[in-house]
């Protein structure tokens, strides 16, 4: 039998006694607000309205996860400023992911409800995922594992950096005649 050994992965796996581990009933967009924008806590970005976050456990490399500040179960309770302001940074996320990563395509999109994938019940938040034509291989069919070819801390490094700089606008091309 092969092995895939993961050692990192413990910290995520370990009993929620540890030091480190969410207490029950807390939540991980209002925890990760309440702190400073740095890597520990995988926050890429911070408004007064809105949270830019990398995704612990992320489907893909560039992961990005993008919530209101406020606590809120549907987008039917945002304000017209949070919403304006999320719609901002869900751009300016995909934006930073195609000029670090190059992909091909994104899943965008919010579960609302366990029923529906939630992992974190009760506050709004909506997952970008880069995808890559091409990105198949047979860990997830054969042993339900994802192999990500880069660590959260390089992400994280690597996605700030495109986040804090301005993106190039491409300049209007003239009509032709």
């Amino acid at each position: 039998m092969e092995r895939l050994w993961a050692g990192w992965r413990m910290e995520y796996v370990a009993p929620a006694k540890r030091p480190g581990r969410k207490a029950k009933g807390s939540c991980l967009f209002c925890d990760a607000g309440a702190g400073k924008k740095r890597g520990g806590n995988l926050v890429l970005a911070s408004t007064p309205l809105t949270l830019v976050m990398l995704n612990l456990y992320p489907y893909n490399v560039g992961h990005v996860m993008v919530a209101p500040r406020r606590h809120l179960g549907s987008p039917a309770g945002l304000n017209m400023e949070e919403a304006a302001d999320v719609n901002l940074w869900l751009g300016r996320v995909v934006d930073a992911l195609k000029r670090e990563y190059r992909p091909h395509g994104f899943n965008l999109g919010a579960n609302l409800g366990r029923v529906s994938g939630a992992g974190v019940l009760g506050h709004l938040h909506w997952h970008v995922v880069p995808r890559w034509n091409g990105d198949t291989n047979f860990m997830p069919v054969l042993a339900e594992t994802k192999v990500l070819p880069e660590a959260l801390d390089r992400t994280y490094r690597r996605l700030r950096k495109r986040l804090d700089a301005p993106a190039k606008r491409a300049r209007p091309r003239p009509r032709a005649r």
